[in-house]
């Protein structure tokens, strides 16, 4: 396959372009600082533009299978107390760019405690989802309503607790809401998740928590 990993320096991004290239698939790795991602395979293309900027997403997604979105923000105080409209942002402009060039199908990385999964929270991780993530998390659940709305082939994957440790493969899926807890689970991991998504089409129309 041929993927758009956007947001693609660092993060589950970064392991998503990595992952991909060891299974074999073309990445068209998009960044603002694309030029920047250190890997070494005939596999890669480097593609440096803002998600925000509906020229470079138009040009970004034409020839590819699927696209991954997997953005992020700064995990500064400062940043996490701004609200933020990223998420719901670049969606409105990545949408009409894939049905624009024929690309059905899409993943987006949000997160637990975005959209219906924040019922699934103790009363203890809602308070502290409060102090912390709210606005950017708020953001995240405008970005899943428009997603469900698209008319696409969509798979949102909403990880617990990102840790860096390395992945094992072996983590929970879980599709129903009755299933739906906290955890951790390594960026390594949500990259699997993404790209063996991507290659079986599975989970199309649905939102799992991902936990180890």
């Amino acid at each position: 396959m041929k993927l758009l990993v956007i947001g693609a320096s660092k993060g589950i991004g970064l392991e998503t372009v990595r992952y991909a290239l060891d299974r074999g698939h073309e990445v068209r790795a998009f960044a603002r600082s694309a030029e920047k991602i250190g890997i070494d395979d005939t596999g890669l293309e480097r593609r440096t533009g803002d998600a925000l900027d509906a020229a470079d997403v138009g040009a970004a997604v034409k020839d590819v299978d699927a696209v991954i979105v997997a953005l992020g923000i700064a995990k500064t105080p400062q940043a996490l107390v701004r609200p933020t409209t990223l998420f719901s942002e670049a969606t409105e402009i990545l949408l009409p760019a894939m049905k624009t060039a024929g690309v059905n199908r899409l993943l987006v990385v949000t997160g637990f405690g975005a959209g219906d999964s924040r019922a699934a929270m103790s009363t203890v991780e809602k308070l502290g989802f409060k102090l912390v993530f709210e606005r950017a998390y708020a953001d995240k659940t405008k970005q899943e309503e428009m997603i469900r709305a698209s008319g696409l082939d969509w798979t949102i994957a909403r990880p617990g607790i990102l840790t860096d440790g390395k992945p094992t493969h072996a983590y929970e899926v879980q599709v129903d809401p009755a299933t739906w807890h906290n955890g951790l689970i390594a960026r390594g991991d949500v990259a699997h998740f993404l790209v063996h998504a991507a290659e079986d089409n599975a989970h199309i129309g649905q939102a799992p928590v991902l936990t180890r």
